[in-house]
């Protein structure tokens, strides 16, 4: 059942609510509090645990259940959190939206693997294999590539993941809106790059 479009933003705050805690957890890992770095620490060994699935998942309960998960988008935020936790980093900087907001840019898992392509060739074979599994293998196989963008720091938008994940893991599977989803992975992969005020470099301050 789709929900209605209320109800559909009230979860995509929860979402959104749910990936800053993710965020936060780098931030903390990265303060140079000692009690906060290790709070952080922990919370991300048991989120990287719960990717083996079995008992292992159970560890990862309390720290995403009280951000209250829909029942049916359950394992998608268990799966991003795993992810998460395989390549911490800190939330994307804003930009102005066409409200004059200051929001994060949306970016695709494409973009960040056409960028791991640049750096490693081999990886296009990885990236369309993600492209082409069902649901029951897209945790293997973005879980592959999570730990490739890892291993080049290459960043990864997380608000963005989850609500594609969500799509591609619902129970209700509707093919077309999965369909959507890696097309537009693939669009993002294959369109070049242009230089945004989100990967242009950082000016020097004075």
């Amino acid at each position: 059942m789709i929900p209605q479009a209320s109800s559909l933003e009230e979860i995509r705050q929860r979402r959104r609510r749910f990936v800053n805690h993710l965020y936060g957890l780098h931030a903390k890992l990265e303060s140079g509090r000692q009690y906060q770095s290790a709070e952080a620490r922990r919370d991300l060994a048991l989120l990287r645990r719960s990717l083996a699935g079995g008992r292992q998942e159970a560890d990862a309960y309390a720290v995403v259940f009280p951000y209250d998960p829909p029942i049916e988008e359950q394992q998608a935020w268990l799966l991003v959190a795993g992810l998460f936790a395989l390549h911490p980093q800190p939330r994307p900087r804003t930009s102005p939206g066409p409200s004059g907001a200051q929001r994060p840019p949306s970016r695709s898992i494409g973009v960040s693997m056409r960028r791991l392509v640049e750096r490693r060739s081999s990886a296009e074979r990885r990236f369309l294999q993600l492209l082409g599994v069902d649901r029951t293998a897209l945790p293997h196989y973005l879980r592959q590539a999570v730990q490739l963008l890892h291993t080049e720091n290459i960043p990864l938008d997380y608000d963005r993941l989850l609500d594609d994940v969500v799509i591609l893991m619902s129970e209700h599977h509707d093919p077309e809106r999965a369909h959507r989803v890696r097309l537009t992975w693939a669009r993002d992969f294959h369109r070049q790059l242009r230089q945004t005020p989100a990967n242009a470099p950082v000016a020097p301050t004075a």
